[in-house]
């Protein structure tokens, strides 16, 4: 204890004083940074710590995209791989010291259920060997810096799309931190390094040629409205070239529902790399008999207190794993900074001079985004694994960098495009920082500089934007789940049924969904709105276990027939058992079907406006109020118009609406953020009211919905009217600070994000028209006064009513739209007619009907049913007249038939999904949109039918067939009859109850292969 022991010769550690004695008091380490001091001798390292890859989003369509990488794949420059899309969460773990870590924390009940799951895969692969291999595993990724990257699946983490059958991981990433640049590993590489481990890995499918490509695209399109894990991976098992199986299998411990597939463009040397991995590192044995208690059960008995559940999970891990809990619970204190120690670090980080080349790179990302006000934290922690190495001149901590909209990826991208010796924005991204004094100085690692200076990020000899390509394909079923009822919560719940109907209309709308599919699901969820209100009355279910009520609910109604089976897919397994989630309410109950419910006359309204000031607002208020008939209905309408009232506005509207709640209330005031959003939604559900937004309609910019020709009409309207109520007018000498105050209130999303979480948040949207669509650009005096100001804004961000800095720029501002007033006056779209279709949106939403859809770019490739030849309709009217001036018999058949109208259009099915497969209809792929000969050898017919017995030649060289056992065109069915009774013809010749017509010469038809 004091002193050190002979008979212990092999202990190099510290004796228990020395231990205590070198114990630190965070406190003492906030106080440390406080005092820390940024000289000419400071500097900083910075080093990667755990990431996983980059979030790019492509310039281009999806379709775009597919058409690039099956034209990469047809040249011979790439491989296409696809991967399963587990439903879970983003794990990532850099061994002990290193530290486990979520999407965007660490040292929380995420991190701890990974470190919980990951060490029971270890339990369950080795065996006896379990400890030795855990130890092994954290000494070789720390020796090394890596990081792996998993998705952890579980039932305790919230629902996704089906509870699990089993809590696992699956390793989706291996990254090599050792040389600053985070390096993932190739797919090859990243299986050889899990079967030399026994980790979990995926399945994997490579598709190296056109034809291979163009039928996986096909099988999704096929499937993407009823795939479930077993008819997926049973298709692209067949249209693949080389299929990888997983050593989890979807099936057996996630369920059927699948979230979706991720494909992207690898080396074209990708498939003979993974050959050599497979026969160098066959399947692993699982070595494992008894793992201990399962996560479910640990997590079931401290349910009531989360600080216990993590430790009972950490307590339950190996110790040669886990050696303590530091990132969870601190020296014995609570870690953590306050917020003003956040930006102390991260300004004292970007002030230090880099001691390397890495913190160069990472300095410049964070200044980048810091300057460019990216949505984006960075949260920054003591490191207690460094608490012994802290001193006044040597500070440790974690930066977390947290990316709050998917805007700022984006932003990013398109600054890496301007410097692509930025290094990339990664998703899930820690950084260990250490501050420190050196009066030495350190010299420039210009080696580094030189590597690093040089990589483009190109991979794979491959140009940026190509060795990028990446496009997720996501099913229907697991987005029934997902998006249409758990997303649609706060909607149906908030806003009621009708404020439901329109949000999942629309949803269906913008994945282009099926006609069919979409009256199917219609009836589903409007059954599920009336059990699930009826069942938790004005409470809202919560969207963490949604599960334990979705899933009996789609269990019965799957019930009812085979179509209705088909639909869901699969629901109840393992649901009952599951006594870690709160469970459903009471006895299992029937379900109660319903009709699609227009929104109810007595309940209120009310519609608000997330603009700035000049958007017009008030002046369409008082025309709503004027219009006859109001919005189509009796309830009475008021308007409470925020300029004139003193103190908190939307308290006051909140106590017009307890006075009376059957009323519509135009609230007229600018209502700009999340905070003001969150009032209204919580008024509605008070007070039994929907709520409808009002925006000008502006195409935005990267970063905030209203577009610089948009804010140069709302300041051109402020800076010419006068006597506001509260003097925002031409007479104000600070109109346009006040406007690019407001119009920064909307900084951090585009135009799509801005819609789509009103949308999400109400269930409507009207937009305002505002600009004219085929306007002049606007003039360059005008956008560099407005970005001035803009950047001046930015920069000095003053106080509320500290305007010092701005007199010159006020003044130009009003002298340079006076010298474009012709111009703004001529981009503006009428008033009267902006009144217009604002009242037919409102009255149209106001009576449960929907309008308005956000701007999102529709899929023009969908669901597949069968592939065809489509023929040329003219070409057979002729071919039937020909026989019948050869053969009295057709001449007598043809008489009375009228075909010239009747014959509207004409196809020889190639392969129907429903007959003959999914693979047998994505075979046809390479052959879309190719002219295809079809000869036609007979014509046969009867009393209730006539067809042409067809042939497909030959397309590129290869001869195409039909799988129908009898290849025909259908010409004519009698009335009543379906257009398949045609495949009888055949037998009813045999029975003479069918005549044949032979056509000699046969008679070549050229037509157009497509899929429908």
């Amino acid at each position: 204890m004091i002193e050190r022991s002979t008979n212990f010769d092999w202990y190099k550690g510290p004796t228990l004083l020395e231990a205590l004695d070198s114990i630190s008091d965070p406190n003492s380490a906030d106080k440390l940074l406080e005092n820390f001091t940024v000289d000419s001798f400071t500097y900083s390292v910075a080093q990667v710590r755990a990431t996983f890859y980059p979030k790019f989003e492509n310039d281009k369509s999806d379709q775009e995209v597919r058409t690039r990488m099956a034209e990469m794949v047809s040249k011979g420059l790439a491989t296409l791989e696809v991967s399963l899309k587990h439903s879970g969460s983003l794990f990532m773990y850099a061994g002990h010291e290193g530290g486990a870590y979520a999407k965007n924390s660490y040292g929380n009940i995420y991190t701890a259920v990974g470190v919980f799951v990951l060490g029971r895969m270890f339990r369950e692969a080795w065996g006896s060997q379990c400890s030795k291999k855990q130890a092994e595993f954290n000494k070789f990724l720390e020796s090394n810096r890596m990081c792996i990257s998993m998705e952890l699946v579980t039932a305790v983490l919230g629902d996704h799309g089906q509870r699990p059958r089993e809590d696992y991981v699956v390793v989706t990433a291996v990254t090599d931190l050792g040389c600053g640049k985070p390096k993932f590993y190739s797919t090859p590489d990243v299986i050889a390094f899990c079967r030399k481990w026994r980790l979990p890995t995926n399945h994997v499918w490579l598709f190296s040629t056109r034809k291979s490509v163009i039928s996986f695209f096909a099988a999704y399109d096929a499937l993407c409205e009823e795939g479930t894990a077993t008819t997926v991976c049973k298709a692209l098992d067949e249209v693949a070239d080389v299929s990888i199986p997983g050593s989890k299998d979807h099936i057996k411990v996630q369920g059927e529902i699948l979230e979706g597939l991720v494909a992207r463009i690898v080396s074209c040397e990708s498939s003979e790399h993974m050959e050599q991995v497979l026969r160098d590192y066959p399947l692993p044995p699982s070595e494992g008999d008894y793992l201990g208690s399962s996560l479910r059960d640990i997590w079931a008995e401290n349910r009531s207190d989360e600080k216990q559940q993590i430790k009972a999970l950490l307590e339950s891990v190996d110790t040669s794993f886990l050696p303590n809990y530091m990132d969870w619970f601190g020296n014995d204190v609570a870690d953590g900074h306050s917020r003003n120690a956040d930006r102390s670090v991260v300004s004292k980080f970007l002030q230090a001079l880099p001691a390397d080349f890495c913190t160069t790179k990472l300095q410049e990302m964070v200044r980048l985004m810091t300057e460019k006000r990216f949505p984006a934290a960075f949260k920054c922690y003591h490191n207690f694994h460094k608490i012994n190495s802290v001193s006044s001149d040597s500070l440790h901590f974690k930066m977390v960098i947290h990316v709050h909209s998917d805007s700022a990826f984006r932003r990013y991208q398109e600054e890496m495009r301007r410097n692509p010796g930025l290094w990339p924005l990664y998703r899930g991204f820690f950084v260990d920082v250490n501050l420190f004094k050196n009066n030495k100085g350190i010299a420039a690692e210009s080696s580094q500089e030189i590597n690093y200076g040089s990589d483009t990020n190109a991979k794979d000899g491959l140009a940026n934007e190509d060795a990028n390509l990446m496009i997720k394909l996501k099913f229907l079923k697991y987005k029934i789940r997902t998006f249409l009822i758990r997303n649609g919560l706060p909607v149906l719940f908030k806003q009621g049924e009708a404020a439901y109907k329109a949000y999942y209309l629309r949803q269906m709308k913008i994945w282009n969904t099926s006609a069919a599919k979409q009256r199917e699901l219609s009836r589903m969820l409007d059954d599920w709105a009336v059990y699930i209100r009826e069942t938790y009355g004005h409470e809202q279910l919560s969207s963490f276990s949604y599960l334990s009520e979705a899933e009996p609910f789609l269990e019965q109604y799957a019930k009812r027939s085979p179509k209705t089976q088909a639909l869901i897919g699969s629901a109840g397994s393992f649901m009952r058992d599951l006594a870690i989630i709160e469970g459903s309410r009471g006895e299992e109950r029937d379900i109660i079907p319903s009709s699609p419910t227009p929104m109810v006359k007595d309940e209120g309204l009310i519609v608000f406006f997330p603009g700035i000031p000049g958007c017009a607002k008030s002046a369409l208020c008082k025309e709503i109020m004027s219009a006859p008939g109001g919005l189509g209905d009796d309830r009475p309408v008021h308007h409470l118009m925020g300029d004139l009232f003193q103190g908190k506005y939307w308290g006051m509207v909140a106590e017009e609406r307890c006075k009376e709640p059957y009323s519509i209330i135009l609230a007229d005031k600018n209502a700009p953020n999340r905070g003001v959003w969150r009032q209204i939604e919580d008024m509605c559900r008070r007070t039994k009211a929907s709520a409808i937004p009002v925006v000008p309609d502006s195409e935005g910019t990267e970063s905030n919905p209203f577009s610089l020709d948009a804010l140069a009409v709302f300041m051109f309207r402020v800076l010419h009217r006068a006597n506001h109520p509260r003097n925002l007018d031409k007479s104000s000498p600070h109109a346009g600070y006040v406007l690019l105050k407001f119009y920064d209130l909307y900084h951090g999303k585009n135009r799509n994000e801005f819609e789509a979480e009103l949308i999400q948040r109400f269930g409507s949207l009207v937009k305002m028209p505002l600009l004219e669509p085929n306007r002049a650009p606007l003039p360059e005096c005008v956008r560099s006064t407005l970005q001035k100001g803009l950047d001046l804004y930015g920069r000095l961000k003053p106080a509320q009513d500290t305007y010092s800095e701005w007199p010159e720029w006020e003044i130009q501002l009003r002298e340079t739209l006076l010298q474009n007033v012709e111009y703004l006056n001529s981009i503006q779209v009428s008033f009267e007619s902006s009144v217009e279709s604002v009242l037919k949106q409102l009255k149209a939403i106001a009576n449960g009907e929907h309008t308005t859809t956000p701007s999102a770019e529709k899929r023009s490739f969908g669901t597949i049913a069968y592939a065809a030849v489509n023929l040329p309709v003219s070409a057979f009217l002729d071919l039937l007249d020909n026989l019948g001036g050869q053969d009295p018999e057709v001449e007598g058949f043809l008489k009375d038939k009228d075909l010239r109208s009747s014959l509207t259009k004409a196809h020889l099915t190639l392969a129907h999904k429903r007959s003959h497969g999914v693979t047998a209809v994505a075979n046809y792929g390479p052959y879309v949109n190719q002219n295809v000969p079809i000869s036609m050898h007979a014509l046969l017919f009867s009393e209730k039918s006539a067809a042409l017995e067809a042939e497909p030649g030959v397309v590129d060289g290869e001869k195409l067939s039909s799988k129908n056992e009898w290849p025909h065109v259908t010409l004519w069915t009698a009335d009543g009859v379906s257009a398949k009774e045609a495949n009888v013809l055949p037998r009813l010749l045999a029975e003479g109850k069918a005549t044949r017509v032979e056509i000699n010469p046969p008679i070549t038809i050229t037509g157009v292969l497509e899929f429908f």
